[in-house]
């Protein structure tokens, strides 16, 4: 999380520090140390902490969509910034395996998807598919990100057993079904929204409404005036 991090200064200073030309600075300084790293053939480790203990508000449906909008404009900054890292092997994994799967599933993700529910649907609609078929692949979909999203949940909790009761992991599971049918879909629009507005060449970072955990004791009433003589 780019609200957690430590980064080792001297390092951060020697690459230019943090850029200002970005919504993503925290994720762009991390690519951009790799890439000097590499480039300069120093030895060096890139860590992260697989179970921090952090609070986060959970936001409204309108500042998630402005959320989801930057973060998907943030990840297409950084990617396009530095592309030549995309399939070249002097970045070893991070340039031949993580840097494409960014690239390809993340950054060109919501078009992908939003352009195969667009020609399944005209398929359906033009008769170009069987029902039969179009039902089994829409199952197929849904059977796939249903397990990618249990994989996940059961990997974190056969590493961390986060979860005391049961009914939470079955909850989880349910909703791992239930995203699929609305919720996966809005935030696919709003991450193509994200790809819009990095072409319109958008900086703003949106209004992030907070709320808080809670309110503040009420003020002590200040003492009495001491009594003259």
């Amino acid at each position: 999380s780019g609200a957690f991090g430590l980064f080792r200064r001297s390092t951060v200073v020697e690459v230019g520090g943090f850029a200002t030309d970005t919504v993503g600075e925290d994720m762009e300084l991390v690519v951009r140390l790799h890439r000097h790293c590499r480039e300069q053939k120093r030895p060096y480790r890139i860590t992260f902490v697989p179970d921090p203990v952090a609070s986060t508000e959970c936001p409204s449906v309108r500042v998630l969509a402005r959320q989801r909008n930057r973060w998907q404009r943030r990840l297409t900054q950084v990617l396009t910034r530095h592309r030549r890292m995309l399939f070249n092997p002097r970045y070893g994994r991070l340039g031949m395996v993580a840097f494409p799967y960014f690239y390809v599933l993340e950054m060109w993700g919501p078009v992908i998807e939003l352009a195969g529910y667009a020609s399944f649907f005209v398929s359906v609609v033009f008769g170009q598919v069987s029902a039969v078929f179009a039902v089994a692949i829409l199952m197929v979909a849904v059977v796939l990100d249903v397990a990618l999203s249990l994989s996940a949940v059961a990997l974190e909790e056969m590493a961390f057993r986060r979860y005391a009761r049961f009914r939470d992991l079955l909850r989880l599971f349910g909703l791992a079904i239930v995203e699929n049918f609305g919720s996966r879909q809005m935030v696919t629009y709003w991450r193509m929204r994200g790809m819009w507005s990095f072409l319109r060449k958008e900086e703003s970072w949106g209004k992030m409404e907070r709320k808080g955990f809670g309110t503040l004791p009420p003020a002590a009433p200040p003492p009495p005036p001491a009594a003259s003589t």
